[in-house]
């Protein structure tokens, strides 16, 4: 299953176990350890009593009590002190000891705060790459639903080099669409639609299905992700000329035979691609056994990604999937930016796009 970062109140969540950020004495503090303990109920602190504290790196279990998770994983985090007293070594500790934890009492969904990124100290952009890495590492080998739940933006930062370099490929490329209700020609010249449903209004009837847009005339230094006027790859067929059962037999390759064939040809296996992807084996199970199955616009692009497709691949794979990549939409353009970097890592994909404000892959 896959990893999921949102933004929300830890307490509030429903899945088998939540993560507690503690002290060595488990016995309640601040931040989020207080928080749990607080909305937990005055039983929490007799179970905790009974633990006889917990060392930094370890984690310790007790029942969820007043909370809605069936369990509640008390973890100890280092102080950041630098980066001198082997606090790195230990935050991930922290996570594996966690995550094992919870597999031995048979949870399929655990639920982690940013541990140490608040009073203790430990650099925000920092504490999120190791709490990606450890939790991506054990969802390799591993089944289940892990959320890292971030609180507010101030509890979470991607490096501040990521973010400004994307934010600067943003500028570079991104193409904002302004719509004039009574000019279908300014819609035409914005953007290249997914589909004739997308087009606003009465635009809709003005233009002829299948016809592709025109780029914006702002992008004069960014190549467009769609050719206004390419041939079309397959033939398009009437009523007239051709029966529908000659039209049905001529369809092209569909998004889920195109992406059995991108496994067998990159040699990995089916769980390997759909770990990668971040996709649940039940959904990759569903577009496996339906050759038209239709994934969202999101699961496709993490299967380009899990494949390390290049551009004009992703293109492809999306085109079956009856969808296209735009630079009027931001969420393509940071897509871009790490297919072109070659960073084909969907978990840090995932961290810039939530660092933005856009939608995640795969989960």
């Amino acid at each position: 299953m896959p990893l999921k970062i949102i933004r929300a109140d830890i307490t509030q969540l429903k899945c088998d176990a939540i993560v507690n950020a503690a002290n060595s004495s488990l016995l309640g503090g601040g931040g989020v350890d207080g928080a749990i303990h607080k909305a937990a109920g005055p039983g929490l602190l007799k179970k905790c009593g009974t633990l006889g504290g917990c060392k930094t790196g370890e984690a310790k279990i007790t029942g969820g009590c007043k909370l809605p998770c069936k369990y509640i994983i008390h973890t100890v985090g280092p102080r950041w002190s630098g980066g001198t007293r082997g606090e790195e070594a230990l935050l991930r500790s922290c996570y594996r000891s966690s995550l094992e934890l919870a597999k031995r009492k048979g949870c399929k969904s655990v639920a982690f705060p940013l541990i140490s990124s608040g009073a203790y100290g430990y650099p925000k952009d920092q504490a999120l790459v190791i709490a990606v890495e450890e939790i991506a590492a054990f969802l390799l080998e591993n089944d289940m639903l892990v959320y890292i739940v971030i609180y507010d933006k101030q509890s979470y930062r991607i490096s501040e080099n990521l973010f400004s370099d994307i934010a600067a490929f943003i500028d570079d490329n991104y193409v904002e669409v302004h719509f004039e209700s009574n000019r279908a020609d300014a819609i035409y010249d914005s953007v290249y639609f997914d589909s004739q449903a997308d087009l606003p209004g009465d635009a809709q009837k003005e233009r002829a299905p299948g016809k592709a847009l025109r780029r914006a005339p702002s992008a004069k230094n960014a190549p467009f992700f769609g050719e206004a006027n390419a041939a079309p790859e397959t033939a398009v067929f009437s009523p007239s000329k051709a029966s529908l059962e000659d039209a049905l037999k001529s369809m092209d390759e569909s998004f889920s035979e195109m992406l059995l064939r991108k496994i067998d040809e990159k040699g990995i296996t089916d769980a390997e691609c759909y770990k990668k992807a971040n996709i649940d084996r039940k959904l990759f199970s569903k577009i496996r056994n339906d050759r038209l199955y239709k994934p969202s616009k999101s699961t496709a692009l993490a299967f380009c990604i899990a494949l390390e497709l290049p551009l004009p691949e992703v293109r492809d794979m999306l085109m079956k999937a009856g969808y296209a990549l735009s630079r009027s939409n931001k969420f393509d353009v940071i897509i871009e930016y790490f297919i072109t970097n070659k960073n084909y890592n969907v978990f840090e994909i995932n961290e810039a796009l939530f660092a933005f404000d856009q939608a995640l892959l795969g989960a």
